[in-house]
């Protein structure tokens, strides 16, 4: 009789230990929820770059790019790693939210956006191809020549992957044709910034 007692005299802690936990278990499941896009998208990263954002140029310039970068693989992918200088007249830097600190769809998305509406300016490419998990550092330099009317539009510094065609010009020279991936379809999350571009003269 004495344990019958004792149990019952128990059970309300039991029972309160019980709600509780299962109380942490639910609340715990709901910080957790699903890993950030970074997290599950391969990452493209500009981890230094030469000239740095805020840099104004001047249209008809010749501009040296050297891009350090950095390739973080949710998958197996094979392709090209491009750091390109883009020139939009369609795509001002008031319509895009490029920052190289931020590594979201959105971000990736307007270099989608900015890439389905320009012309090079200049580019260094590299294959590359990785599997989940590795990390690739790679460095691509270049020189740009940005055009006489680079002011009337938006010029960008893009670092992007895509995927290569070897054809052979007119002239017989090689060339490597790039068809950039779109992000959403490869879940890459590409990244870039804008440079400032004032007329001849117009810098202070």
């Amino acid at each position: 009789m004495t344990i019958r007692q004792d149990h019952k005299k128990h059970l309300p802690r039991i029972r309160a230990a019980v709600v509780t936990a299962v109380a942490a278990a639910i609340a715990l499941g709901g910080c957790l929820g699903e890993p950030e896009v970074d997290e599950r998208w391969t990452l493209v990263e500009v981890l230094d770059v030469a000239p740095q954002p805020g840099y104004t140029a001047t249209e008809g310039e010749s501009i040296d790019i050297s891009v350090n970068g950095r390739i973080t693989y949710r998958r197996i992918l094979t392709g090209f790693l491009v750091a390109e200088v883009r020139y939009s007249p369609a795509v001002p830097p008031s319509q895009v939210a490029l920052d190289l600190t931020r590594h979201t769809e959105r971000v990736a998305q307007d270099v989608d956006l900015i890439l389905a509406n320009s012309t090079t300016a200049g580019r260094a490419i590299k294959p590359v191809t990785g599997y989940d998990h590795l990390m690739q550092d790679i460095r691509l330099s270049f020189t740009a020549q940005l055009p006489d009317t680079a002011a009337n539009g938006g010029v960008y510094v893009l670092l992007y992957m895509g995927d290569g065609e070897e054809i052979r010009l007119a002239d017989g020279r090689d060339s490597l044709v790039v068809t950039p991936f779109v992000s959403t379809e490869y879940e890459v999350l590409h990244t870039g910034f804008a440079l400032g571009v004032s007329p001849p003269g117009g810098r202070p």
